[in-house]
């Protein structure tokens, strides 16, 4: 099949590549307007001539076509250009907002908190009693006085037969009087950068909050927002007044509502080793499951005169409907728009037009919801797995139709399941590195049942809402779940077939999706021209991974990473890994992101000493001890670690370092006293804890002093 012939999807590449310009070139907001004016008076030009043209010459002008890609083009970096905030004229970044400066912002999204504090993504109203706007990351330390003074202003409440809170809930108004900064970049090489994942989302700095800045705004205006996440919570509680199981509760809470907080670690990496991690998370599986539900409970309205109308209708809003209840998160959002489309392609029941109706989705949904959810993982993974069902699927089921209807329904599953993976599985290993080897397992045991427990979960959910939910309802429910974690749970251990540290770089994401597609189209209708174009693809994947093996071959590279209360020095040569550290132990979730990103084949652990000689430089380590030689070599390099007690005046004028580098295992107050006494005296110095690793230049050997 030519998906190019299709005029939406055309469109839609044009407005991706658009989006994709826009991010690289980030041009001013004038700049995008003027373009995308001068391509639409061009293509209304065009259009206006082009029936003319058509009618003298009887076929049509390819300045046309030009016309329509380079205004698509435009309008990709005109939408994602108006996200930026240096072209939101009120944006908060167009103020003085340096220092302590009086904000009024309001709480918009509540997110999953760490151990440390409670998150929230807050709308900016106000910036020094100006108009302001734009979106910030807040943090709500759990062990500060805050926590008691949310419930203090609570408890009045309580009289009026509400629940107690002790966090905020979305729609609340604060007014803080502090200090934004920066979100931090990964200070380690190979971390997740959650600074660039969250300007993905819009978001660039943010807000720790503390006791003494801190007033709750009074009356806040609702919100859509507001109204659900209310709704929500006040299932949440009544589920929890139910005799549901501790773990039960957090994957219901999961499945239907989209909050994962209450689901613990181990049942979580369960999920994800199993291949079944997308269940916890409401998406595109669960939306399309539950277009199919309303598919077949509406049915019987189709014998009503347009009744195939009002039954799109009424799966149309059902579906906002469980969008509002899941809290209109992104994901939500994204799905349900996509389904909605999708609805409307089974209600014109034209197959051929499915590639059309996903095409002109994405299209919207980009260009009228947010442009910057062309970069999200969720959205990439959702549409490659929804195309690829569409497209390979049929292809499966042409290569096998079994006669036996338990055998044809198995296979079905499988061919469904098959055909998703495929279409995710480059993303997956680009983003996560990690390859579930018993996803069909997983899948083939959970999907069948995946819509009696969506079912049978919003029957839950109506009938808590309403206060009639039955202790036999909940029961027959909490068991099915504890089925279903059981399952999930067996495949998990199956330990063998769980394949991570999976390196997988950009080259390869897309010379991969290269592959899928040759292939598709070959085994679809295989000729020599597509036989060539698949074997130059694989060839060109296998070229590549020769060349990056050669890199890490050629490589070497030495530097202090930076880890709260330890000491870490990595030397890579070649394939291989030594990880130096005071405390090894603490070092399983660095090594492993270096490993693979690097492609390491082997780590080994040697035994952390005071001095080393890199290349022609010393490096010379100061422990807790302060004890350093007085007549020695000047090392070019010291590193202090354990917090020492030492006169750094006196150390600099007797063993005269060239560069001092303080590491995570020092106080922060001894590093910013280091820090003020190397400007004085005009000495580099690097804190690990706030510029990052410190990255070496040569090869090392060691050497004990």
């Amino acid at each position: 099949m030519n998906l190019l012939r299709f005029i939406p999807i055309k469109l839609t590449l044009l407005l991706v590549l658009g989006i994709l310009l826009g991010r690289f070139l980030q041009p001013t907001m004038v700049l995008a307007v003027s373009f995308t004016g001068l391509f639409l008076s061009m293509l209304g030009w065009r259009f206006y001539t082009e029936k003319r043209t058509a009618r003298l010459h009887r076929k049509s002008s390819p300045v046309f076509g030009i016309a329509v890609a380079l205004t698509a083009l435009s309008i990709g970096v005109l939408a994602v250009s108006a996200t930026d905030p240096k072209n939101k004229p009120h944006h908060y970044v167009h103020h003085d907002f340096t220092g302590n400066r009086l904000w009024k912002i309001k709480i918009r999204e509540v997110l999953k908190p760490t151990a440390y504090s409670d998150r929230y993504v807050a709308e900016v109203l106000a910036l020094e009693n100006k108009r302001a706007s734009g979106k910030i990351l807040l943090g709500l330390s759990s062990d500060t006085e805050i926590q008691k003074t949310v419930v203090a202003a609570e408890k009045s409440r309580e009289e009026d037969g509400k629940s107690k809170r002790d966090k905020f809930n979305v729609d609340d108004e604060l007014i803080v009087y502090t200090a934004i900064s920066r979100i931090n970049s990964p200070l380690n090489p190979h971390q997740f950068d959650y600074r660039d994942y969250m300007e993905g989302l819009g978001i660039t700095h943010q807000i720790r909050l503390r006791s003494d800045s801190l007033i709750r705004a009074q009356n806040p205006r609702s919100t859509l927002y507001g109204t659900a996440a209310a709704i929500r919570q006040g299932i949440i509680v009544k589920l929890k007044e139910a005799d549901f199981g501790q773990e039960e509760l957090g994957i219901i809470q999961a499945l239907l509502l989209g909050q994962r907080g209450d689901i613990s670690e181990e049942t979580y990496d369960n999920y994800k080793n199993a291949g079944a991690v997308h269940i916890l998370a409401v998406s595109g599986l669960h939306i399309g499951i539950l277009l199919l539900l309303l598919q077949f409970l509406l049915r019987p309205l189709e014998r009503l005169p347009r009744g195939k109308t009002l039954k799109l209708l009424l799966s149309v809003i059902l579906l906002w409907g469980f969008a509002l209840l899941a809290g209109l998160s992104a994901s939500v959002v994204r799905a349900v728009t996509m389904f909605s489309f999708v609805a409307y392609a089974l209600f014109l029941n034209r197959p051929g037009n499915t590639f059309n109706i996903l095409a002109l989705s994405m299209f919207f949904i980009l260009l009228a919801i947010n442009p910057l959810l062309l970069f999200h993982v969720g959205f990439q993974m959702s549409y490659a797995a929804i195309f690829a069902i569409v497209w390979i699927y049929p292809l499966l089921q042409r290569f096998w139709n079994p006669k036996n209807g338990v055998v044809r329904y198995i296979w079905q599953l499988l061919s469904v399941s098959i055909a998703a993976q495929l279409g995710v599985l480059p993303i997956s290993l680009f983003y996560f590195h990690q390859f579930p080897g018993l996803f069909l397992i997983s899948n083939l045991l959970i999907v069948p049942a995946l819509g009696l427990i969506l079912g049978m979960g919003i029957l839950v959910l109506v009938m808590a809402s309403t206060g009639v939910l039955h202790d036999t309802v909940v029961m027959v429910y909490d068991t099915l779940i504890r089925w279903m974690n059981t399952a999930i749970g067996w495949v998990a251990q199956q330990e063998a077939f769980v394949f991570g540290n999976i390196s997988f770089d950009a080259i390869q994401l897309v010379l991969a999706y290269a592959i899928l597609i040759a292939g598709v189209l070959f085994f679809s209708r295989p000729d020599f021209r597509k036989a060539v174009v698949l074997a130059s693809a694989v060839i060109g994947f296998q070229l590549w991974v020769l060349y990056t093996g050669y890199e890490t071959r050629q490589k070497e590279a030495l530097f202090v990473a930076h880890q709260t209360r330890n000491t870490v020095i990595m030397y890579q040569s070649g394939a291989r890994l030594s990880a130096i550290a005071h405390d090894g132990d603490r070092l399983e979730r660095m090594i492993a992101d270096y490993q693979t990103a690097e492609r390491i084949a082997s780590v080994t652990h040697p035994s952390l000493v005071n001095s080393y000689r890199w290349h022609d430089k010393n490096l010379l380590i100061i422990d807790s001890l302060g004890m350093y030689p007085k007549n020695r070599v000047p090392p070019d390099y010291l590193l202090l670690t354990g917090s020492p007690r030492l006169n750094l005046e006196r150390l600099i004028d007797t063993i005269r370092p060239k560069i001092i580098i303080a590491d995570g295992s020092n106080y922060k107050s001894y590093v910013g006293r280091w820090k003020k006494t190397c400007e004085r005296r005009g000495l580099p110095f690097h804190d690990t804890g706030e510029m990052g690793a410190y990255h070496f230049d040569s090869p090392v050997s060691s050497e004990r002093p």
